[in-house]
């Protein structure tokens, strides 16, 4: 494992200002691959938002879900509808997009995001929010129990760093997110699982959907996210989730309110899908208000 911080950059267009303070947040756009804390390198974009808007301390770090990365048009939409609220950071987790390495499906991937992280603090943010979608949302509820909240200080074993201040989060959304691991309860999972599981479908994955997924197996198994979710307290947590999510039923984000107690609140959604093609304007502008309200 490289010894190297979360947030080194290993190929950049633009940089952070070493000497930018918090308070005065950089205004220009910059794009730059980071190195995760293994070493993997992870594109990563940085837009200030929309000038004079919204709140200038305040930086979304947006975690897409699986097949997903920083350019697909879905997560544009979701990037310039929080830039009506603060700056974003967008980037592509491990196996996605530009992005070194391969996808773990979401253990290590808690690196990538703590990276993204980092790298915004460094651009003058004094609050930031974790979002995401899917597997990215399940991503940002253990970042958020490894770095910082109640965790222990320490990885856990599970691939964090808790000693590392700057990768922690003020606020965590987590939208159509899983509870537990191993989940085939609904015919999309069980694609998903062929996807993950067989040479067949890393394939597929790789040249269909431009995804390349790690064949091994996870060892040791990462903590869950209905486990992660006591840990992130007192952070504010805010669970997303459709009535008509596909992948995932209502009982897993039932299980992660249940578990978050009185530190989380949960909305479901009448009529919403999944992840982020399912999240309207209406809901953003609603999560981007919750954002400036609890992010500290």
């Amino acid at each position: 494992m490289s010894n190297r911080p979360a947030g080194h950059v290993a190929r950049s267009t633009f940089r952070p200002h070493p000497e930018t303070s918090r308070g005065t947040p950089r205004r220009t756009p910059a794009r730059t691959f980071l190195h995760a804390s293994d070493g993997v390198r992870i594109d990563a974009v940085y837009e200030p938002g929309v000038s004079g808007r919204g709140s200038s301390d305040l930086v979304f770090v947006v975690a897409h879900g699986f097949t997903g990365d920083a350019d697909r048009p879905h997560v544009r939409r979701i990037a310039e509808a929080f830039g009506r609220y603060g700056a974003v950071v967008t980037f592509s987790f491990r196996g996605h997009g530009a992005s070194g390495g391969r996808s773990t499906v979401g253990d290590r991937e808690v690196l990538d995001l703590a990276a993204a992280v980092t790298w915004a603090r460094g651009f003058g943010h004094a609050r930031v929010v974790t979002v995401g979608f899917s597997m990215g949302g399940s991503v940002v509820l253990r970042h958020a129990a490894l770095y910082g909240g109640e965790g222990d200080g320490g990885d856990g074993g599970d691939g964090g760093d808790g000693g590392d201040r700057d990768a922690r989060t003020d606020a965590v959304v987590s939208v159509s997110a899983p509870a537990r691991w191993y989940y085939r309860g609904t015919a999309p999972m069980r694609r998903l699982h062929w996807l993950v599981m067989r040479p067949a479908g890393r394939l597929v994955g790789r040249y269909g959907m431009r995804t390349r997924i790690h064949h091994r197996d996870w060892d040791p198994v990462p903590l869950s996210p209905v486990e992660a979710v006591p840990r992130i307290a007192p952070t504010p947590l805010l669970v997303v989730h459709g009535d008509r999510d596909g992948y995932f039923p209502v009982d897993h984000p039932r299980m992660l309110a249940e578990a978050a107690g009185d530190h989380g609140e949960l909305w479901l959604e009448p009529g919403m899908g999944h992840a982020e093609h399912a999240s309207d304007e209406a809901l953003l502008c609603r999560i981007g208000d919750w954002a400036v309200s609890r992010a500290g």
